[in-house]
């Protein structure tokens, strides 16, 4: 549904549709009313506030880190009588790898004591009765490697003493492998035990979802985590795609440019969140930040980024859940750098009103009626959790801070090797030139070729290189090489150059050794004497190959890179010869998705145009939800609209809430009555645009046994009413009485 009102669905919070995690106590000034509370942290007040959030209606979730947390005692001997502190992650100096500031709380080497201890202080969650539990953020620097713990780990998995991660490359592929399977040994473990408790225990199923960044974020930052590698744990119902601004402001470089690019980099890391769970039961989140972990920004700063971040990911239907907010609290009551240099403040009474209403639009994603406008879909840049194991230079050493950036910019960037570490050109060097162009290419997941049949028969054209991943196993080409053969057109780019295609793995290791994995692949397409071809597509099968003899970081470099990419990739879809394969470039991204209308236009693009919508529509972007015929969308801009011409004349559509900053249920109409309940934070401003078959004589506001008159707005042209109030400690309810 994408209104409230006589027919749609209200008040079913197991649908889980949005969410949002909390550390603090319950709160009216931050009580947010999505479907479920993620109560963070497992410490002795854990209980009560679990408790608190579910007497306000709410389903519980629990959240905790799995790889760093106020872990003392099992650090210092107080759990099981031994100290801890050699399962720390450590540098080469080996000094520990500190979550924050606190010096007591490292990242951890998930052991299997670690993992233990885990289970037994997540078990009184499950007692108090949570719905679900969320493993947070398995990272392991790639810095790391250097604890006696993670020796005797390695000694373990491969069967050969620990080496120097940073000896050579393919010692620091095999410390990532190991990191990643340590993780993915660690959840398995902690998820299965678990949920045999609740069973046991309470005869009652428990679900566990892992809140992780995207396969973009964790290799621009230099983190290595299981990723995709989590599908193969059966135990894990979902994740959370922890993406935001701080993770999508990170810089990059385009046409030789390091610049911040919010949205366009989004975009891709909520589409390759998208594609982890693309074609299973699993569930997924996209997360919002409307504030971010760096304190320096500004209100606008926030606004204008946290904007860019959600329409980016609304860009991507297939999903419609979303956390809403990490640490309402924060958002609601901390202090932020006013705009003008006024000093602090608190959240802008508007911005509060516009986040609560997009808060709650949100829980009406979920619309079957889905279309594009522009460029058609099924273009894709595979990406590999690999990505992850090669992001560090043997013998090179790191630059002060940047041994571990994580958003927080405690220190600013002002080290110029420091800062190039994050740019992972080699990616947006095969990504940035398309999407500033208007192609809606998505991550595709490489490493799902072997996991699900027919995984890439929604893709038409694919960009793939080796010289910044590898595939993990040889029947990856196998499915790859048959897609191309019937029909789809591959662009490969690589020179060979990376040293990384020497680590001991199955191109080099078996009875026919292979150069680089490159060599296999071209092999599995009977094309090996391409290896010097650069840039003529050749027919093989139904399908096209192109290859391009350059290292992908050299296509971010300048923009005549940028244009050779997208010169390959027009010279494949030209070869291809189909018709309904088109690439019109434009500077914007349109989508409908039901009543609403997603929009982005981008800058540093094949025009400086603006987006020129007309129609009847209502701003969401607006905390006054203004009605508007017509809408200009600059580049650098974003627009979400509800289209009351697309709901025009529909049964559902007569009298419905069509936008307000709460939660709306118990609509109903009685007679010439129209009435609903509102929930949202003490004090609030709320808005709530209305759509009446009648014209209103008054509006009339009660809660806690008080009564008033609202003042209301009537637009005759589109029978709305627009009504705006304050949200109340209690329930309120809301009465438009007709004339």
């Amino acid at each position: 549904m994408g209104e409230r009102g006589e027919k749609a669905e209200m008040g079913n919070r197991e649908r889980e549709r949005t969410c949002f995690q909390e550390g603090g106590p319950f709160d009216e000034r931050y009580d947010l009313q999505t479907d479920v509370a993620i109560v963070y942290g497992i410490g002795p007040s854990m209980p009560e506030r679990i408790r608190r959030w579910s007497e306000r209606g709410y389903r519980v979730h629990l959240m905790t880190g799995v790889s760093w947390g106020g872990y003392q005692d099992y650090l210092n001997g107080q759990f099981d009588g031994r100290q801890h502190w050699d399962e720390a992650q450590t540098y080469k100096s080996g000094e520990k790898i500190i979550h924050g500031t606190s010096q007591d709380i490292p990242y951890m080497v998930p052991t299997i004591s670690y993992s233990d201890y885990l289970i037994e202080k997540i078990r009184p969650a499950i007692d108090a009765g949570v719905d679900a539990i969320h493993l947070e953020e398995p990272e392991f620097w790639v810095e790391g490697g250097y604890s006696e713990a993670f020796k005797r780990e390695w000694l373990n998995y491969y069967l050969e003493p620990w080496q120097d991660p940073d000896s050579s490359e393919d010692a620091q592929y095999r410390a990532s492998k190991l990191k990643s399977y340590l993780y993915t040994r660690c959840l398995d473990r902690l998820c299965s035990a678990l949920k045999e408790y609740s069973l046991v225990k309470y005869g009652r199923p428990l679900h566990f979802y892992v809140p992780t960044h995207s396969l973009i974020n964790y290799s621009q930052w230099r983190i290595v985590s299981p990723e995709s590698r989590l599908l193969d744990v059966p135990s894990i119902n979902g994740y959370i795609a922890q993406i935001w601004t701080g993770t999508s402001r990170t810089a990059n470089v385009y046409a030789g440019v390091r610049a911040e690019r919010t949205f366009e980099t989004a975009f891709l890391e909520y589409g390759i969140m998208q594609e982890l769970v693309r074609g299973t039961d699993r569930r997924m989140w996209f997360l919002h930040d409307p504030v971010e972990d760096d304190p320096k920004r500004t209100w606008s700063d926030y606004r204008s980024n946290y904007i860019k971040t959600l329409v980016a990911s609304l860009l991507h239907p297939d999903v419609s859940r979303y956390e809403v907010s990490p640490w309402p609290r924060r958002v609601f009551t901390a202090e932020y750098p006013s705009d003008g240099g006024r000093g602090k403040e608190t959240i802008p009474a508007d911005y509060a009103t516009l986040l609560l209403t997009l808060m709650h639009t949100l829980e009406n994603m979920d619309q079957p009626d889905v279309e594009s406008f522009g460029c058609n879909a099924g273009f894709g840049v595979l990406l590999a959790d690999s990505a992850m194991y090669q992001r560090k230079t043997p013998g090179v050493p790191t630059a002060g801070f940047m041994l571990k950036y994580d958003g927080t910019n405690e220190v600013e960037l002002t080290d110029e090797y420091a800062i190039k570490l994050l740019d992972f050109s080699s990616f947006f060097g095969l990504t940035l030139p398309l999407v500033k162009h208007g192609l809606p290419v998505r991550p595709v997941q490489l490493d799902h070729l072997r996991r699900f049949p027919g995984y890439l028969d929604d893709y038409r054209l694919l960009v793939l290189s080796y010289e910044f991943m590898k595939p993990e196993f040889p029947d990856i080409h196998s499915t790859l090489a048959q897609w191309v053969r019937d029909g789809g057109a591959l662009v490969y780019v690589g020179d060979d150059s990376d040293p990384y295609h020497q680590v001991r793995e199955w191109w080099n290791q078996g009875k026919k050794s292979y150069a680089s994995p490159r060599e296999h692949l071209f092999a599995c397409l009977g094309a090996e004497a391409l290896a010097s071809a650069d840039g003529e597509p050749v027919r093989i099968g139904k399908g096209i190959l192109v290859h391009l003899n350059v290292h992908p970081e050299k296509l971010a470099e300048s923009r005549e890179g940028a244009n050779r990419l997208r010169s390959a990739v027009k010279q494949a879809m030209s070869a291809l010869n189909q018709p309904d394969l088109q690439w019109n470039e434009s500077n914007r991204f349109l989508l409908r998705r039901g009543p609403y209308l997603i929009a982005s236009v981008m800058d540093e693009s094949v025009s400086g145009e603006p987006l020129e919508l007309k129609g009847r529509f209502v701003d969401l972007f607006e905390p006054e939800l203004p009605i508007k015929h017509a809408l200009t969308v600059m580049p650098g801009e974003q627009a979400l609209l509800y289209d009351l011409s697309y709901a025009a004349g529909r049964a559902e559509g007569r009298n419905a809430v069509i936008a307000a900053s709460s939660r709306v249920e118990d609509f109903s109409l009685n007679g010439q009555t129209i009435s609903f309940q509102v929930r949202g934070p003490s004090g609030i401003q709320a808005a709530a645009r209305v759509r009446c078959a009648f014209r209103p004589a008054s509006v009339i506001w009660e809660a806690d046994g008080k009564r008033e008159n609202l003042a209301f707005v009537w637009d005759e042209e589109t029978r709305t009413v627009l009504i705006r109030y304050r949200h109340h400690p209690k329930d309120a309810k809301i009465y438009i009485i007709g004339e």
